[in-house]
């Protein structure tokens, strides 16, 4: 059973009955909003291009990005599944994934942060059912859930967190709205959360 979290909650990433979790997957969901007005709702919704993105950091400086443009992290550990235009998947499956294997993360990084930022310039108030989850890619079982509801005039979000401490991977639901096009926006605001 998942745990659906709430803003500034904190996850362990061990398996219940003990041991670890070897790959996760960050996945993120999203529709484009019903239009207001009558010409809108002729026309249909407008295509979101949001886009997930995975910073690595050793302390607090970042090594590696995995991004549409970069889909896997140098030393291979982290993998993106590819770019998604217009999302569609809402509140089934996902439309982004960034896909983490924990043991093949070098010793140094010790914090991941996903963020999800639209790249067409539409706000969050243009997007509904928009979620990210973490997945145990072994078993297949959603870990955990983070529901982006609220809408907002904002472009980004900080959404979570993967971070080593005391040897073990815990997951921090953040939910920072931000604004910006590309992860490159959104490293001031990460850097508060590190």
């Amino acid at each position: 059973m998942a745990v659906t979290l709430t803003k500034g909650q904190q996850i362990s990433l061990e398996k219940k009955g003990g041991g670890a979790l070897s790959v996760v997957r960050m996945g993120l969901g999203w529709q484009a909003a019903p239009r207001k007005g009558f010409l809108a709702r002729l026309t249909g919704p407008s295509e979101i291009d949001l886009d997930a993105s995975a910073v690595l950091f050793a302390g607090k400086e970042a090594v590696d990005v995995i991004f549409f443009q970069h889909l896997v992290s140098d030393d291979g550990a982290v993998r993106h599944t590819g770019d998604n235009l217009v999302g569609g998947a809402g509140q089934g499956g996902d439309d982004e994934a960034i896909l983490v294997d924990l043991p093949r993360l070098p010793a140094h990084v010790d914090q991941i942060v996903f963020t999800v930022n639209s790249f067409t310039g539409q706000t969050f108030a243009d997007v509904q059912n928009a979620f990210c989850r973490l997945i145990d890619e072994t078993t297949g079982q959603e870990l955990a859930r983070y529901t982006l509801s609220g809408g907002g005039a904002y472009t980004a979000q900080i959404m979570a967190k993967v971070h080593r401490s005391g040897g073990t991977w815990h997951m921090s639901a953040i939910g920072e709205p931000a604004q910006g096009r590309t992860f490159q926006d959104l490293l001031p605001t990460i850097a508060a959360h590190l």
